[in-house]
């Protein structure tokens, strides 16, 4: 059965989700982006610079999955978020995705902060939360895949389609050190679900590494 979110058209789905996450102060101010693929070769993103906690169905733009360009926008002067080339990345190396949302938490700030300078992951602690990304083996190995921040965002979306389209993660999201989680999922209550999940598993490593 579909998820409540699933019900609701796209964008309409995505300004809930963003007002829910301004709301917890996962997504302040402007800082954040989400994305619902619409066909196999569209989705909707949130426009760049829009406060999360009011957005309205004109604030997204219809973007291409080959090459994160423009088809459609509501107000000229928009300008698509600048993680675009992330979101359109992670399309394009899974065909499965629906969904796509990118936070800014302080509990994945300082969970990314707790992983060893250079390395390409942080390893998960094997908590009963894990199990919602699927993961149902007894005190499992599971890595988020860690990614450093820049300003080129395009180079951080070429690094992690080339490390995906290698290997697919152990769960469906990742991370940028320093700036936050990004999360996909078949559909959007599954992505908002996962990303959900996801925060109560970097608060816990924030947490525990703070004892």
């Amino acid at each position: 059965m579909a998820g409540t979110l699933d019900v609701l058209e796209p964008r309409a789905a995505l300004a809930q989700i963003a007002s829910d996450f301004h709301a917890r102060g996962w997504m302040s101010g402007t800082a954040g982006n989400l994305s619902a693929r619409v066909d196999d070769g569209h989705f909707w993103i949130t426009a760049s610079g829009k406060p999360k906690g009011r957005l309205d169905a004109d604030d997204f733009m219809l973007v291409r999955v080959t090459d994160g360009a423009v088809v459609e926008k509501r107000r000229a002067e928009d300008k698509p978020s600048a993680e675009t080339s992330i979101h359109a990345a992670l399309y394009r190396c899974f065909a499965g995705a629906r969904a796509c949302l990118h936070g800014h938490t302080v509990a994945a700030c300082l969970a990314g902060d707790r992983a060893r300078k250079g390395a390409n992951s942080l390893r998960l602690p094997p908590i009963e939360m894990i199990k919602g990304f699927d993961i149902w083996q007894q005190n499992p190995r599971v890595d988020l895949p860690l990614f450093d921040n820049t300003l080129d965002v395009t180079k951080i979306a070429k690094l992690l389609e080339a490390r995906f389209s290698k290997s697919s993660p152990a769960i469906t999201a990742l991370m940028i050190r320093g700036h936050g989680p990004t999360v996909w999922g078949a559909g959007l209550q599954e992505a908002y679900n996962r990303f959900e999940i996801l925060e109560f598993v970097l608060q816990y490593v924030a947490r525990r590494s703070a004892r």
